[in-house]
């Protein structure tokens, strides 16, 4: 009788404990409110146009273990229509390649989520922290 007790008490402690977690389908951005980072992020976000019609937006720098990534971002009226990348980390071949296959991914996610919420791409998680880091700035600039 005791072992059943035992039991069930564990059973219940796991899903309370199961459902009290918290999905790990987003990535903590460097440089965001939210206290320590992995990178940091330099320079500002820049802008052109209005809020209305066509406008770009270029996000800040942001700083990752392997080197910078920065982004573009073009707006119809709130709708992000295109991301373009003018930095990204590129001193060996591996991150080239990490990169031709991340940044299209990351670029996919972002035009079909119309925010920073996108997961990171396995294998390029520093690439992915720095998007969304310049991505987010972009957005705030944008605003």
């Amino acid at each position: 009788m005791r072992r059943i007790a035992v039991t069930a008490a564990g059973t219940a402690l796991g899903v309370v404990l199961l459902l009290a977690a918290k999905p790990h389908h987003t990535v903590a951005v460097p440089g965001a409110s939210s206290g320590g980072s992995s990178g940091t992020s330099s320079g500002g976000a820049a802008g052109s146009g209005s809020a209305s019609g066509v406008h770009t937006v270029t996000g800040g720098t942001v700083q990752t273990q392997w080197g910078p990534v920065q982004l573009k971002v073009t707006f119809d009226g709130t709708r992000i229509t295109a991301v373009d990348v003018l930095q990204q980390p590129n001193g060996t071949p591996r991150d080239e390649e990490i990169n031709a296959q991340a940044l299209p991914i990351l670029t996919q996610e972002t035009l079909a989520a119309q925010s920073a919420k996108i997961d990171a791409v396995s294998g390029a998680t520093y690439t992915s922290q720095g998007y969304i880091g310049s991505l987010q700035s972009a957005l705030d600039a944008a605003k």
